[in-house]
């Protein structure tokens, strides 16, 4: 994907998300919904305004985030040799906030359904995404598992990165366990402990791998 469809399809995504909600506004309430707990059910509110265009404004400010980091890394020139699939992983998650602020829209609107259960599939495919692009990376400063040992040599940034890549799918796979499971104990154990999990062992086999590298 090139940098200027990936300018384009993210710009239109950002305008998609203010139009639908400046044409919702009228119809939300005064108070709308802005939190879900694990069980599905909404625990926190804001204000109308901050409800309806906060997340059009963060994607904003993520779209130059995402034209300012090939700029600004030292290591520029290895993202660049990535730059197709760094391009797709930001299209991957402006998707992802369309599809929550779509849901947030219709729950606003009056229509009820367990959140929790109509993000799961969401965020399962992000967590490929994420491993996706993990698999794909070079080593720099903003995009991937950066540790002091994986920025330290380009071998244990590639290994690592092999294995997190591998591990972040099998936990959007194991993700998807939550839509048969119920409770919040069932959230937990299936999204955020292999994320966790994944975080600890990517972290630790770093360290050893640079150990290993260093001998």
């Amino acid at each position: 994907m090139t940098k200027k469809t990936t300018n384009i399809i993210l710009l239109m995504l950002i305008a998609a998300a203010a139009i639908i909600g400046a044409i919702l506004y009228p119809s939300l309430p005064d108070k709308v919904a802005s939190h879900w707990n694990a069980a599905g059910e909404a625990d926190g509110t804001m204000s109308k305004f901050w409800g309806v265009f906060l997340l059009p404004m963060i994607m904003a400010g993520l779209f130059l985030l995402y034209l300012i980091i090939p700029r600004v890394d030292p290591l520029r020139a290895n993202i660049e040799s990535f730059r197709k699939h760094y391009n797709i992983f930001w299209v991957f998650m402006f998707a992802f906030f369309i599809y929550i602020f779509g849901l947030t829209m219709v729950w606003n609107l009056g229509h009820r359904f367990n959140f929790t259960m109509t993000i799961i599939p969401a965020m399962s495919a992000l967590l490929y995404a994420i491993g996706f692009i993990i698999e794909k990376s070079k080593r720099n400063w903003f995009v991937g598992i950066r540790t002091p040992w994986t920025l330290s040599s380009d071998i244990v940034w590639e290994k690592t990165h092999k294995l997190g890549g591998k591990l972040f799918k099998v936990a959007a796979v194991l993700s998807l366990f939550g839509l048969f499971l119920r409770g919040e104990s069932a959230i937990v154990a299936t999204l955020i402990v292999p994320v966790m999990a994944v975080s600890v062992i990517t972290i630790v086999y770093s360290y050893l791998e640079f150990r290993r590298q260093n001998k």
